[in-house]
């Protein structure tokens, strides 16, 4: 009885040991104690080897700091252009009181005193159909950051606007004359989430 028992045991992966040999198959054939032994050991080996390997894996996984468990939420993300490709990214958090209120994100004033940021480019204004935001870097390259300092281009009077989809573009089309760039003082928090 002890032995199924431990087997069963065993066999949903739970930690066995048999401890007390004088009672263990006391109520069966030498042959088949021989048979019970056999299998019970099997499965206490079993159970002893999924034993270490959900340890490892869950070693391997829970390596490094604890967040908690993970959970699914549901909110907005948007698409930028990184040379000439879309990214998408979410906008979590912004240094304007102002920006905060309009975007619907918190507002972090000490992300302002953040310096060395690569730009995220939005356009003010007229702008051509289909405009997003442009971004001047993306994960993979060095100088990525999902801080942003915000930079605000406006189509001069009497331009035509056309699609931006890269910072080599638009740096071009400001060579021109026909449009130009302000520093917003702002510092954004858009991670971006999907390249390409």
């Amino acid at each position: 009885m002890g032995a199924r028992v431990a087997y069963e045991a065993a066999s949903a992966a739970l930690r066995v040991a048999l401890v007390d040999a004088g009672d263990f198959a006391g109520a069966t054939s030498g042959a088949s104690a021989k048979l019970v032994l056999m299998r019970s050991m099997v499965a206490l080996l079993a159970g002893a080897t999924l034993a270490v390997a959900a340890t490892a894996v869950s070693a391997a996984i829970g390596s490094g700091p604890v967040m908690g468990p993970a959970k699914t939420v549901r909110r907005p993300a948007f698409q930028g252009y990184y040379d000439g490709h879309k990214d998408t990214y979410l906008n979590t958090d912004v240094s304007s009181k102002a920006d905060a209120a309009a975007m619907h994100v918190n507002y972090a004033a000490r992300l302002a005193s953040i310096k060395g940021l690569p730009e995220i480019y939005l356009v003010e204004g007229k702008a051509a159909p289909g405009q997003l935001a442009v971004f001047g870097s993306e994960p993979g390259e060095k100088d990525y950051s999902p801080l942003w300092s915000e930079t605000i281009l406006t189509w001069k009077s009497g331009a035509t606007p056309v699609v931006l989809k890269s910072d080599t573009q638009l740096n071009a089309v400001e060579k021109k004359g026909t449009l130009t760039e302000r520093d917003a003082h702002v510092v954004l928090n858009c991670p971006i989430i999907k390249v390409g």
